[in-house]
């Protein structure tokens, strides 16, 4: 069996790279970082018709190889093959957006210099006709030296023809000089030369991207069309998830009777239902509103609008003391802060960079999901508000504003401690409007949903059974009168702690779930899933589920308590994960320090201002 074909794809980003790669590859492809790096390593494998393998690298976009960010650097030094313990490429394939050629041949050209061997991938060949372009591809072929090839990713055109020309090898290493052009010096003589010879436009104009950019790049309406769809976002993740929850829910309700049925051993029975089934049963239900989060996040960056935003909230946000290339970073964050903080790493400024990472934390990430959907369905009643919006859509959704409203407000105090106070002009590309590419979003909906089973199989899971440890042993002494948990090294520990934090109205309880939760936001839930089955004696209660049990008040929680504990977690970095990747990023300790210690001293005084006023002014 001959050895597997080794091709990595190399382009501009927006070039339609990845989604050329996730039809290559389908599911059947994994993420890690390189050696040594934070970079992300994305790899693929697919079979050609001949039945050869095929081992696919996505690498990082780039316009240049003359690299300034890490992303770009590790591109350059795979092309050069200076990666070490990384394999040389068998080939490189040239991804390009056939409707902007001027800009992305230049990287191209570069590759081309080298002498790699190369397969350039015409793509987004249906909207360069749509546009009137006529591109000769023969003469490209025959003006560059290399093989090249038509696509269109997203909807699996010509990727028959690319399986075809990589499985006959169609691709070799062009000479160092492109002998057929005839200007010498910069290589965007060596564009325009090529353009004039290949391509003939019939129209100049992308009419549709014209006519969405008078409405989304309007000084009025395009703010006013984003804050509509991040509302609208906010009402599905509550209005669509909920019949999808209460399944979920049931089924977790019968796997923990069936199984609890055949165990009659006391302690394995608590740790199974009890600790297994209810912290692992507690997160998952939470999956499909994380998953609604994300399919909107895809559709917004498939369909070219993310940098548009970008672009609207430029002038904004360098007045709160933001670049606008920090929007990105920043959106990122709500879905997780680590590969927010990475994509930082497109700011250029250092200061703006950093004053960025000190922000992104305080984005609501989709960890922080189950624990403000747990609190609002037990404290916020599901009613509608002026006959059609949802009441819980609108608490989630000031949550999100408050985490965001937060972040001006940092970043503004941090722009006083700048130095350097000149505006930074944010230059960047603006693609073509495209509709969503449905299989792209679906693997990343995937693997999404396999990142967070895989923490609730992994890291919940264990902290759920070392939670139920600690709150279940020592076992409580002859004739205790108490709950067994209060009278563990839990319970002791909770006890010690809830005089510290009983101004922000938190219970013992409580206190002892804070301590998981440090690694992983979610866990909370687990964790407080975990501490109340082991708190009542009460079987029915415990039957009911731990919302339930917040609701009915059996656990004695007032809504000023959960109101507090909300805002506890807009503020808190409860995320190792997250202040790891800062350490990496920055390289400094005192940055980490400094982030930690600003984040809980907001969490501190915003909950104890929360529940203060709240039960003090409201009686709440």
């Amino acid at each position: 069996m001959s050895e597997a074909l080794r091709i990595a794809l190399v382009g501009n980003p927006n070039c339609g790279k990845t989604s050329l790669f996730n039809h290559l590859t389908g599911t059947r492809q994994k993420v890690a970082n390189y050696a040594g790096v934070t970079v992300e390593r994305k790899t693929g494998t697919f079979t050609l018709p001949s039945g050869r393998a095929v081992r696919v690298l996505d690498l990082p976009g780039t316009y240049s190889l003359n690299a300034t960010s890490p992303d770009e650097a590790i591109t350059r030094d795979v092309v050069q093959g200076k990666v070490a313990g990384e394999e040389q490429q068998d080939a490189f394939l040239c991804v390009v957006d056939a409707t902007n050629l001027q800009l992305h041949l230049g990287l191209v050209l570069e590759v081309i210099e080298l002498g790699k061997p190369i397969l350039l991938v015409l793509n987004m060949m249906d909207e360069a006709r749509r546009r009137g372009m006529q591109i000769n591809t023969q003469k490209l072929v025959q003006r560059l030296g290399v093989p090249v090839v038509e696509t269109v990713a997203v909807r699996d055109s010509g990727i028959i023809n690319l399986m075809g020309a990589l499985d006959r090898e169609k691709f070799h290493t062009p000479e160092t000089e492109l002998s057929d052009v005839k200007l010498s010096g910069s290589n965007h003589e060596k564009i325009d030369q090529l353009l004039k010879d290949v391509v003939q436009f019939v129209d100049h104009e992308d009419k549709r991207t014209d006519f969405l950019d008078k409405i989304f790049l309007h000084p009025v309406f395009g703010l006013l069309s984003l804050a509509v769809m991040m509302f609208v976002v906010f009402q599905a993740v509550f209005s669509w998830a909920e019949p999808i929850m209460t399944r979920i829910e049931d089924c977790f309700a019968w796997l923990g009777e069936q199984i609890g049925g055949l165990i009659t051993q006391p302690l394995l029975h608590s740790l199974v239902v009890d600790g297994i089934i209810a912290g692992a049963g507690g997160v998952v239900v939470f999956l499909p509103q994380i998953l609604i989060l994300f399919f909107f996040i895809l559709v917004l960056e498939e369909s070219g609008y993310l940098p548009r935003a970008a672009f609207l909230l430029d002038k904004l946000m360098f007045k709160a003391g933001l670049s606008g290339r920090a929007f990105i970073p920043l959106l990122s964050s709500f879905a997780c802060a680590v590969p927010g903080i990475m994509a930082t790493r497109s700011i250029q400024d250092p200061r703006d960079r950093l004053v960025t990472i000190f922000v992104a934390p305080l984005m609501t990430c989709s960890a922080r999901l189950p624990v403000y959907a747990l609190l609002i369905a037990a404290f916020i009643p599901a009613q509608t508000v002026w006959g059609f919006l949802n009441l819980q859509g609108l608490v989630l959704f000031g949550l999100y504003m408050s985490g965001i409203v937060s972040a001006l407000a940092v970043a503004f105090v941090l722009k006083f401690f700048q130095k350097d106070k000149s505006q930074h002009a944010l230059l960047m590309e603006l693609p073509s409007y495209r509709i969503p590419d449905i299989k792209s979003i679906w693997i990343g909906l995937l693997d999404r949903a396999k990142i967070f089973l895989k923490r609730v199989g992994g890291i919940i899971f264990a902290l759920s059974i070392l939670l139920w440890f600690l709150c279940t042993f020592p076992q409580p002494p002859e004739g205790a009168m108490l709950p067994a948990i209060d009278y563990s090294l839990a319970g002791m520990l909770g006890h010690l702690m809830q005089p510290i934090f009983a101004p922000l109205g938190f219970n013992w309880q409580i206190c002892i779930a804070l301590i998981p939760a440090m690694a992983a936001r979610e866990v909370l839930v687990a964790s407080l899933g975990v501490v109340y089955a082991l708190s009542t004696t009460d079987e029915d209660a415990v039957s009911k589920g731990l919302e339930a049990l917040i609701t009915t008040g059996d656990l004695k929680w007032s809504l000023a308590t959960g109101l507090s504990l909300l805002v506890w977690f807009i503020y808190a970095p409860h995320c190792l994960a997250t202040l790891a990747t800062v350490k990496r990023e920055t390289g400094s300790m005192k940055t980490v320090l400094g982030m930690t210690a600003y984040l809980f001293g907001l969490a501190y005084l915003m909950s104890f201002l929360t529940y203060q006023i709240a039960s003090g002014y409201f009686g709440l």
